[in-house]
């Protein structure tokens, strides 16, 4: 059987480190053809060496030479900047693209690789939260299937039925490591306890998403272009011990649900055999050492995000680039210090009210937007 050729767009991040995980495991049906990084030089070419693709791309052009030098003994294709990172995926070997860059960024490669024919497995939120119609429109063109790897919306994925329309979709969220606190100490928490999820070992920008909530107001924008659904047919139920991944819930009532240990590995596999299963190390639930699943609702008025994500849904046009676009400056101003944990959502919502909207949104629109609110938001903080 031909093995499966992967594209890892952010190998050195958490999902592209797990990925590669589930292609070792699994070497007999997978092999990363493109392993790609941001800043992490050494990091992708010790990954390299271990895998073997066929190249490489360093998004920040100053690395390119010391990318090149690392790899010098090795006959792997080398590049680095933006535009390799859009060519590179249209490689005619390539069978998935495992879009899991960080932010904004990963919008454009994926455009192309939906172009260029390649089933999607789909890490970055930002690409369906910025332009999720255009994404829709353009795998629909292109005849590309979209596999969904957020715990969340595989979860959904994985109980869909194909003649059952849903009722709802229930998406689950840990509630973060401040589920439980007051507005007061929100006010005074630090960089180094927004990095502590409970549950899940991520990268430094979701974690603190999803301390804000912001992660999940995401992933609601997600659900309404990967599962065609309407603002009031999403739900979001605060789940701490992240066992439930999501729910779907049809016209008579039922309610089915997906389980397993919060670890991103299953989710990734099952991007990457799908319709198929196969056999995993993964650990297994124990049912016997499960005390309790609770669930609360969330608390907008404490984690605002949430709140301002289903909005930005509700208006529609560009509103979501907006709120990506300024919540991305604000996150990175967060873990520098620069910016209060409760001050983030405020500089949101004013960027939401100063940014030019824009009903019916091209890819130029959204461009410009994207560069108009970071403005915006740089200058509110």
């Amino acid at each position: 059987m031909k093995k499966k050729q992967i594209a890892i767009l952010g190998s050195t991040g958490s999902i592209g480190t797990q990925a590669l995980q589930v292609i070792e495991e699994h070497p007999e049906l997978y092999e990363a053809y493109v392993l790609t990084a941001n800043n992490q030089v050494e990091l992708l070419a010790e990954q390299a060496r271990k895998f073997q693709p066929a190249a490489v791309v360093i998004a920040n052009e100053s690395k390119y030479l010391q990318l090149k030098e690392l790899l010098a003994d090795l006959p792997i294709q080398v590049y680095a900047g933006a535009d390799a990172l859009c060519e590179v995926v249209e490689a005619a070997p390539i069978d998935i693209v495992l879009a899991s860059m960080v932010g904004y960024a990963g919008l454009r490669p994926t455009i192309n690789a939906i172009k260029a024919g390649k089933a999607i497995a789909l890490a970055n939120k930002e690409t369906l939260v910025v332009a999720g119609e255009l994404i829709n429109e353009l795998a629909n063109q292109y005849h590309t299937p979209i596999l969904p790897v957020d715990s969340e919306h595989s979860a959904i994925f994985q109980c869909l039925e194909a003649n059952n329309p849903l009722e709802k979709v229930i998406l689950t969220a840990s509630g973060g490591p401040f589920r439980t606190f007051t507005m007061e100490q929100l006010q005074h928490v630090t960089k180094a306890q927004a990095l502590k999820h409970p549950n899940w070992d991520m990268g430094a920008k979701i974690t603190i998403d999803s301390a804000t909530m912001m992660n999940k107001g995401f992933e609601v924008i997600e659900a309404k272009w990967l599962f065609g659904v309407r603002p009031d047919q999403i739900e979001v139920v605060v789940h701490p011990q992240s066992i439930i991944h999501s729910m779907v819930q049809y016209e008579d009532g039922a309610v089915k649900a997906q389980l397993g240990m919060p670890d991103m590995r299953l989710p990734i596999q099952y991007a990457f055999s799908y319709p198929q299963r196969i056999k995993s190390s993964f650990d297994r639930l124990d049912f016997s050492l499960m005390k309790e699943l609770t669930f609360e609702q969330p608390d907008t008025q404490r984690f605002r995000c949430l709140a301002l994500a289903y909005e930005a849904l509700k208006r529609g046009g560009n509103m979501a680039c907006i709120v990506n676009a300024a919540n991305e400056v604000v996150v990175s101003a967060f873990l520098q210090e620069r910016i209060s944990f409760l001050r983030m959502s405020e500089v949101i919502e004013k960027t939401m009210d100063k940014v030019h909207f824009i009903e019916v949104p091209t890819y130029e629109d959204y461009v410009l937007t994207d560069a108009e609110a970071r403005r915006v938001a740089e200058s509110l903080l």
